[in-house]
């Protein structure tokens, strides 16, 4: 692990609202991204569940974490398709590698969910914006645990795609719906849950007075706050033994869980699967890395 550091791998970026309307596009191995959020509104104090964890649901109580600089992209070219012959035949899967980064260093996977840039103020600014659009539980049957999704103000995020990458994993076989006890909800009005994307500033304020050392999330006070600049990096150690999107998904199911009155445990031994209430932003070793609280659930 390496010490947080006060400004250790992050760099100033460039301060741009969350404004219009958004969509990725991942069609025959392209990917399109246009626009920002729209018709968003200012949050002041909204409400919260008073359920916490009755460890705090932090994972800002260590001294030191495994935050790392994001490794550079490949540089590799994709090769030239062969030609097609005449002859028709069954429709093949296009395979994206979503580890490729465009000039700005943004991967498909980035923009996916919702990084415009990998740019990792420190602070934004400061007023939290709601992604408007509601989303129905896929389970309407089982009890549904509302969701409200917000962007830090600055922060460059396309709002949209970061509300649908949360839905995505939270209603995911795998997630905390896998025992069939629950469905999650998308609304821009009064919710269970707020998951919340924010700057590292932000996220120690709205995590306080546990200490998240501007590196980690937490869980706590009826939000899920995800620090910004993990969404963009992950952490050094989670990236050399898996990748960015299983991050990602780890720190929602972690943080959501919180929410859901779970606690943290450690690695059960080494070898095994880290449990997804283990503190992996600290430290997955020895177990290895895990995003799902039920990972053998069938996906489809």
């Amino acid at each position: 692990m390496t010490s947080p550091g006060t400004g250790a791998f992050r760099h100033a970026g460039r301060r741009r609202g969350v404004v219009g309307p958004g969509a990725l596009l991942l069609a025959g191995g392209m990917a399109l991204l246009a626009g920002l959020v729209s018709g968003a509104s200012v949050v002041g104090a909204a409400p919260w569940s008073s359920r916490e964890a009755a460890d705090g649901g932090a994972d800002g109580v260590a001294t030191a974490s495994a935050v790392g600089p994001r490794p550079a992209a490949s540089g590799r070219e994709r090769p030239t398709p062969a030609a097609v012959d005449v002859v028709a035949s069954p429709a093949q899967p296009v395979l994206i590698d979503m580890s490729i980064a465009g000039p700005d260093g943004v991967t498909l996977a980035d923009r996916e969910a919702g990084l415009l840039s990998i740019a990792v103020p420190t602070a934004a600014g400061g007023d939290l914006v709601v992604v408007p659009g509601s989303e129905p539980a896929p389970h309407p049957e089982r009890r549904v645990r509302t969701i409200r999704v917000e962007v830090e103000s600055g922060l460059e995020v396309d709002g949209e795609l970061f509300a649908a990458t949360v839905m995505r994993i939270l209603n995911d076989p795998r997630s905390w719906g896998g025992d069939g006890s629950m469905s999650f909800a998308r609304t821009d009005g009064d919710a269970e849950i707020r998951v919340v994307l924010a700057s590292p500033d932000k996220v120690d304020a709205m995590c306080a007075p546990l200490n998240t050392h501007g590196d980690y999330s937490c869980g706590r006070y009826g939000h899920a706050a995800i620090n910004h600049t993990r969404w963009v990096q992950a952490t050094e150690e989670y990236l050399q033994i898996s990748d960015i999107t299983t991050y990602r998904e780890y720190v929602v199911n972690h943080e959501v869980g919180h929410l859901l009155g779970r606690q943290h445990v450690g690695c059960p031994s080494a070898g095994e699967r880290a449990p997804i209430m283990q503190q992996q932003s600290i430290e997955v070793a020895p177990c290895t890395a895990n995003a799902w609280p039920f990972p053998d659930n069938p996906t489809s």
